[in-house]
């Protein structure tokens, strides 16, 4: 999954239902005061002292600038800090990537994981579910499966919307129809014929709202693993194959493949005839299987954080790192106009699953070219005659529609296709989005009740409570919406994060440096980066996080939990197939078939002597979950790691106590009096939990712009800008958990939370 940002997204309830967000992360801080200078006694002399000049000491805002930056010195320090905080955890995930069994290659992966919480510096929060909603958008109307695809963006091409609001009863009853049918089309025809027979008409729009998070900053797919980017642009193409309302993988761009007897060598069968087109529906040529050779390639060109997803393609690793530079070594292949052929360095039986994900999107060469664009070593995105992916006007489009306006934070509108080759099947004429800056609570509720938004529509708790409290116009009984409507969105497979920065430079925004400026100065900075660098002051402050509280000002309290997460890799996203033993601690230790991923993760860090709760057993009515409950709030055992944080840094000349605390920045996302009673509310748990030993500074971000550019939308770890709490998270690309974990590794595209590359 693209790198997610969830800024905004419990306060903007985003109308999809089937991406109904919690808030996951956010963070902020306050101006605070210089600690006081140290003084040196005056010398015994009958003489007059002479009187000491004493110099303020400077703003790390001033010190650390962009343009002062020693690029070469901070990729040097953060290969080493890498290496001291996540060597065990890159030793035990070496070892699952080359084990063959399923369920040892599970345990495995499992205590890498322990390994990786154990650092204190990911900290999960929560997932894309857990709150209340009410929605008009009939369930089950495209595919499920949380990996494989941009979000939820691309199912909506076949959305059903209802002209009314559904009841939990009749969302109930078409789940349990879709179980039913064997086919999506057998499911999809019900639904017509329901909606006719119970006298509901099926919309041929849909309009939700969108924030500054989801705001792309470049138009180009392969160039980035950012939601803000893949998610938006995901209506625009197609990709080789698609998931239907059944979770089946259908033919797409490709009319059909097979693979070779041993797993490694795809061929791909193109469909004849498609075109890529202009924003404008002007044909520009037919769709060709080098088209895919060009993507792959463009994606590699742009510095591989996408390619990474599709890495068991021969040498494809390789073209990254600039091992070759002869992209025809790498393993995909036109072998005509309509024969795409893909060779892998082994077996991967997770490779299908990304074919319809933006990693195999394909790439119109001729029209690339043609806006300047260039491959290999001649790529440079920065060239003056380099206008792919500028804007909307700026890329081809093979996909369910086209690109109508892009008003910047106002409006994303998008038509549809006429030469998509599937255009029969597509639904929606028109999707909108419309921006909601998050100032206003209720923005989204209004929106829905007078008809604006036509969707669904997430329950935050100021929504809430209008919910609970307005009767629905009509009604017989008198009820409100909450009581006739409201039903719970289900946990997803999307984990979101906080993040200790360990190897902070920015002081303020690398886009703007007049905003998000710190107070801290070079003599606090100093004392905070050694503080983050010891292992048990950040443990202390993973302990601390009241996440509850914090979410209960966005979704209520009855809801406080439902989303929280405690582990990276959701619990119960894999399960093993067959019996298995990993050594726990010097300890042979046999698990059987049918044991959870989470299981494996709890057995370990209770082995290593750590509180937190990351698996119950009990959870999702029995079967087991990660989710739904706070494992991680340990104030009691917080204060005890941050007793032994404090002496350990005494032994470096680095005193700690409330009279001389340790000053973290938070963002503060103060344009949202939701967002900010949140922030507030996590400041106010830690700096209690540990004993003010810890001061939490809320560092006003003015505008959702801002908070993202803070920490979300740099693309170098020198870039983000705070010590505590971040704002992306992953989601699954395939049904394994090494589709979380590879994003841990030095490049794999989250490390830049905490200041590393």
């Amino acid at each position: 999954m693209k790198k997610a940002n969830k800024v905004l997204a419990m306060l903007l309830s985003a109308a999809m239902v089937a991406s109904l967000a919690a808030c996951g992360g956010g963070s902020g801080s306050e101006t605070t005061t210089a600690a006081p200078a140290e003084t040196t006694a005056a010398p015994e002399t009958t003489a007059a002292p002479a009187e000491e000049e004493t110099t303020a000491a400077p703003a790390m805002a001033d010190v650390n600038t962009q343009d002062a930056i020693d690029v070469e010195a901070e990729s040097a320090t953060s290969d080493s800090l890498y290496d001291e905080i996540f060597g065990e955890y890159v030793d035990y995930y070496e070892k699952s990537l080359a084990v063959g069994d399923q369920g040892e290659r599970l345990g495995l992966m499992a205590i890498a994981e322990a390994k990786l919480l154990e650092t204190g510096v990911v900290l999960p929060y929560v997932n894309n579910a857990g709150n209340y909603a009410i929605s008009r958008i009939i369930p089950r109307f495209g595919a499920t499966v949380s990996w494989g695809m941009d979000g939820d963006y691309r199912v909506y091409k076949s959305a059903l919307i209802a002209d009314r609001i559904l009841t939990p009863d009749e969302r109930a009853a078409f789940t349990a129809k879709w179980s039913e049918c064997a086919t999506a089309g057998e499911y999809i025809e019900y639904v017509k014929q329901w909606c006719e027979e119970n006298g509901v008409t099926l919309q041929n729009t849909y309009t939700t709202t969108y924030s500054s998070g989801y705001e792309p900053d470049v138009w180009d797919t392969l160039s980035t693993n950012k939601t803000a980017v893949g998610g938006p642009l995901s209506y625009t193409w197609e990709g080789l194959l698609a998931y239907d309302a059944k979770n089946i993988q259908q033919p797409a761009l490709a009319e059909s493949w097979e693979k070779s007897e041993d797993g490694t060598v795809y061929t791909f069968h193109i469909r004849p005839g498609m075109q890529w087109v202009t924003y404008q529906g002007t044909p520009i040529t037919e769709v060709k299987a080098d088209d895919w050779v060009a993507s792959v390639q463009h994606a590699a060109d742009c510095g591989g954080s996408l390619s990474s997803v599709i890495s068991p393609i021969v040498n494809l690793d390789e073209y990254v790192s600039g091992e070759i530079t002869d992209f025809s070594q790498v393993g995909i292949k036109a072998l005509d106009d309509y024969t795409l052929e893909v060779t892998l360095k082994e077996m991967t039986p997770w490779f299908e699953t990304v074919l319809g994900y933006s990693a195999m999107a394909p790439l119109c060469r001729e029209y690339y070219t043609s806006q300047g664009g260039k491959f290999g070593s001649e790529f440079d995105s920065s060239a003056a005659d380099y206008t792919y992916g500028s804007d909307p006007q700026h890329i081809a489009y093979c996909g369910p529609y086209l690109i109508s306006n892009w008003t910047y934070q106002n409006t994303i509108a998008y038509t549809k296709n006429p030469s998509y080759w599937d255009a029969d099947n597509v639904t929606l004429d028109t999707i909108t989005y419309i921006y909601n800056d998050g100032t206003d609570p209720l923005f989204n509720w209004n929106a829905f009740l007078d008809g604006t938004l036509n969707g669904g529509l997430g329950l935050g708790s100021q929504a809430l409570e209008q919910a609970k409290t307005v009767v629905v116009p009509d009604d017989p009984d008198g009820k409100t919406y909450f009581e006739k409507y409201a039903y719970v969105v289900l946990e997803d497979d999307t984990s979101f994060l906080n993040w200790v920065n360990v190897n902070r430079y920015a002081y303020a925004n690398f886009n703007d440096e007049s905003t998000m400026r710190s107070a801290q100065t070079a003599d606090m900075a100093e004392r905070t980066a050694a503080a983050k660098l010891n292992h048990n002051f950040r443990m202390a402050l993973a302990l601390a996080r009241d996440r509850a509280t914090a979410m209960a000002l966005s979704v209520g309290e009855d809801l406080k939990s439902a989303s929280l997460t405690n582990s990276y890799v959701p619990g119960s996203f894999i399960v093993a197939a067959n019996e298995f033993t990993v050594d726990i601690n010097g300890t042979a230790t046999t698990f059987p078939a049918g044991t959870y991923y989470g299981e494996v993760l709890q057995a370990q860090l209770t082995a290593d002597g750590y509180p937190m709760k990351v698996w119950d057993p009990a959870g999702n009515d029995g079967a087991g979950a990660s989710y739904g409950f706070d494992g991680w709030y340990l104030p009691e055992e917080a204060a005890k790691y941050m007793d032994a944080a404090v002496e350990e840094l005494a032994a470096e000349g680095v005193e700690i106590s409330a009279e001389n605390p340790i000053h973290l920045d938070m963002v503060y996302r103060d344009y949202s009096p939701t967002a900010s009673a949140m922030d507030q509310a996590m400041k106010q748990s830690i700096e209690t939990a540990l004993g003010g030993r810890v001061v939490v500074d809320l560092v006003a971000a003015g505008s959702s712009d801002n908070a993202s550019y803070a920490s979300y939308m740099g693309d170098y770890g020198y870039q983000f800008n705070f010590d505590f709490g971040g704002s992306s998270g992953w989601g699954p690309d395939y049904g394994d958990a090494q589709t979380y974990l590879d994003t841990m590794l030095p490049t794999g595209g989250m490390m830049q939370n905490i200041g590393l590359w």
